[in-house]
């Protein structure tokens, strides 16, 4: 759903509703000026585009250089999410495309996990697009925002989790037995799981590459460790 135009945005900002993005006329200043500070005050993603952008997304076509998207999906808080001895949680450092959100909710349902992790800035939301995307998973796995990947770390750790980030140059994930409570934590498309990110988690774990790509698409390298961690329960 598309709120457009100044005060409506800025009423929106007051309320408890879930909103995924707003776009921005670049060099915003005044009105909106202040709804950047609002938006990033309560950690919404804000993207600053050029007014062409805003004209084809309007539908009103008085959207006065701005607008919100909103959406209904129902968001749980982490500690929802939050299983028994043998849990399996996901949590995304910067997972801003659709197409790679959707796929990890469908790996992530499969696979058996309790729920999947996204920060309410610098990430992609639950939107109509990534509910299609990933196949109707959406609808059957848990999905928590938080403030950021870090506070999702500290937390699952407070609570018994063994924290693992996916990212290349750590140790090989195939000589790691992933058992007992397991989060695991996949990064951005470019810029992979972040420095300090890494730096909270338990280990970091890499997936071995025999050709001559040196990387995997997020998904797919959540889907072959989600299943390591299968593998691990199955074997007890």
């Amino acid at each position: 759903m598309k709120t457009e135009g100044r005060n409506a945005v800025l009423e929106l900002l007051k309320t408890d509703k879930n909103i995924d993005k707003i776009l921005l006329e670049r060099g915003a200043q005044g009105t909106l000026g202040k709804i950047f500070a609002e938006a990033r005050a309560k950690n919404i993603r804000v993207q600053f585009v050029d007014r062409a952008v805003l004209d084809r997304e309007s539908a009103s076509k008085r959207h006065q250089g701005v607008i919100a998207y909103t959406t209904d999906y129902e968001y749980r808080e982490l500690h929802e999410l939050f299983g028994g001895e043998s849990s399996l949680i996901v949590v995304c450092d910067g997972i801003e495309d659709v197409h790679n959100l959707g796929a990890i909710l469908r790996v992530a349902e499969c696979a058996g996990a309790d729920g999947v992790v996204i920060p309410k800035a610098k990430g992609a939301s639950v939107t109509e697009a990534v509910i299609r995307i990933s196949a109707g998973a959406a609808e059957h796995i848990k999905v928590a925002k938080v403030p950021s990947a870090n506070y999702a770390v500290d937390e699952l750790k407070k609570n018994g989790y063994w924290v693992y980030a996916l990212e290349a140059g750590g140790e090989s994930i195939y000589k790691n037995k992933l058992t007992g409570k397991v989060a695991l934590v996949v990064g951005g498309e470019d810029s992979g799981v972040r420095r300090l990110t890494k730096e909270k988690c338990d280990k970091v774990l890499s997936i071995p590459l025999f050709g001559k790509v040196n990387s995997l698409n997020a998904s797919v390298a959540l889907g072959i460790a989600v299943y390591e961690v299968a593998r691990a329960r199955l074997e007890g």
